[in-house]
């Protein structure tokens, strides 16, 4: 009789021990999903951002490809002509001055000093938002760990319990688990880093003496953004609920 009652404690003992593993299980997983949203709310932040510095480019690239805009071709024949019949002296500083009026050369001067300082201040703000994401992927790599152990200390891998004794059901929350997450994180968060290396590498290279076919070639890999995978993004949206 003593054996009976020994065994059926064990038995309602191991019900129980299930029940707090689920529970565990459930906070783990309602965590990582805090996680994956404040991670995609900095996501949207930094994209935001990038996209308000490409407007910094494009003016940099205006404003530089209009103070490198070339002469008039004054060995044309038709143009001489034309130069010769209306020359004054107003016009003849202007060709000097390689068809460029001190206003407009000035307000392109002005044009770049602004995108250049621009896209400084979006490198300061960008890096700090990675700090960001660099501790939620942190956050979230722990959270693996603690996953990890919490399967290593139970072999229960359904994913409902029922504790007859109580006559209740536990059950994990639906939706991606936990690796799947954290995994996805970790992808998203190198993406996001190695564009910022190259936004980083575009800024500093930028001077009087880029041309305009370096100029076209940095607004296209900014706004293309060869490292981010939007189908891998998109997916993370998904998960959002």
């Amino acid at each position: 009789m003593q054996i009976l009652v020994y065994l059926k404690q064990c038995y309602l003992c191991s019900f129980r021990l299930k029940d707090e593993d689920m529970e565990t299980r459930i906070e783990l997983k309602k965590k990582i999903s805090e996680i994956f949203k404040d991670f995609m709310t900095v996501i949207t932040q930094l994209e935001e951002l990038g996209n308000a510095a490409n407007n910094f480019l494009l003016r940099f690239q205006q404003g530089l490809s209009f103070l490198q805009r070339p002469p008039i071709v004054t060995s044309s024949k038709l143009i001489e002509n034309i130069i010769k019949k209306n020359e004054t002296r107003r016009l003849k500083s202007y060709i000097e001055a390689g068809c460029i009026n001190i206003h407009d050369a000035a307000q392109s001067t002005r044009a770049l000093h602004t995108s250049l300082s621009g896209l400084s201040d979006h490198l300061i703000k960008a890096k700090n938002l990675l700090i960001e994401l660099e501790s939620l992927t942190d956050e979230a790599a722990l959270a693996i760990e603690s996953a990890t152990q919490l399967d290593k200390d139970s072999s229960d891998g359904l994913q409902q319990v029922t504790c007859d004794e109580e006559n209740e059901t536990v059950q994990l929350p639906q939706g991606p688990e936990v690796t799947e997450y954290a995994a996805l994180i970790a992808v998203i968060y190198s993406m996001m880093k190695q564009n910022y290396v190259m936004q980083d590498k575009i800024v500093r290279s930028l001077s009087l003496k880029s041309s305009s076919g370096e100029l076209e070639t940095y607004s296209l890999m900014w706004s293309l953004r060869p490292f981010v995978e939007d189908e891998i993004v998109n997916r993370a949206w998904k998960w959002i609920y």
